[in-house]
């Protein structure tokens, strides 16, 4: 039985470490972002080249990776006033939250891509949620894709697996995943090739890649990246 995947992928560390995860796992595999409206849409630009990149750097991986898919999500821009989709200040809320949450996102995300598997035949869904090293954002958590999996299952009558990789690993680790997955290639792929910066910024460059420097995401990309490299 030929074991299919298809991974959320944003163009981010993240995904892409999730994105060379799957290659490593399963028969074939494929892409699919969402356009959201996002203050980052640099995010999308970055899939192309990372695909293209790993299917040159990995050729066995390559010969896995199929189609890729871009969804227009941006209804989401529209129920949601947030950091991620505004050009407002990136702040604590009163409930504790960072501003950068969007409500649904995940849930949202994670349901297109479930139907999108269902038509491609793919069982496997990949995401690359945190619960160890992250902004607090309670769809990113392990017990709320738990419970979407067996919503999806049920509403679709199919058995999709939702696979969270990074779920209890902080981004020091991640980097390390980085590495034993395809050593110090796919650490350079991520490094110089994705984008994790909340306000979009691919001019200012540092040791773990681009980025402003100051926003939760870079903060959270810079200290794992400052600790891997300590740990080596």
């Amino acid at each position: 039985m030929v074991e299919k995947a298809l991974v959320l992928f944003s163009g981010g560390q993240d995904s892409t470490v999730c994105l060379a995860w799957a290659l490593t796992r399963f028969d074939e595999v494929e892409t699919v972002g969402f356009d959201y409206g996002q203050r980052h849409r640099v995010e999308l630009d970055c899939r192309t080249t990372v695909r293209a990149r790993l299917r040159d750097s990995f050729p066995n991986w390559g010969e896995k990776l199929g189609e890729d898919h871009v969804l227009d999500l941006s209804v989401l821009s529209g129920v949601s006033e947030t950091a991620l989709t505004s050009e407002s200040e990136i702040r604590l809320q009163e409930d504790g939250l960072p501003n950068t949450f969007v409500p649904g996102r995940n849930l949202l995300f994670f349901t297109l891509a479930a139907a999108l598997a269902y038509r491609r035949n793919a069982r496997h869904l990949v995401g690359g949620m945190c619960e160890t090293d992250y902004s607090g954002y309670p769809d990113c958590r392990d017990d709320t894709l738990k419970a979407l999996q067996v919503t999806l299952n049920l509403g679709m009558d199919r058995r999709f697996v939702v696979h969270t990789p990074l779920m209890w690993i902080d981004k020091a680790a991640t980097w390390h995943l980085t590495e034993e997955l395809g050593g110090q290639p796919l650490v350079e792929l991520v490094r110089l090739e994705t984008h994790t910066c909340y306000v979009g910024d691919r001019s200012s460059h540092h040791d773990w890649g681009y980025g402003c420097g100051h926003c939760p995401a870079c903060e959270l990309r810079a200290t794992g990246w400052a600790r891997f490299r300590d740990n080596r």
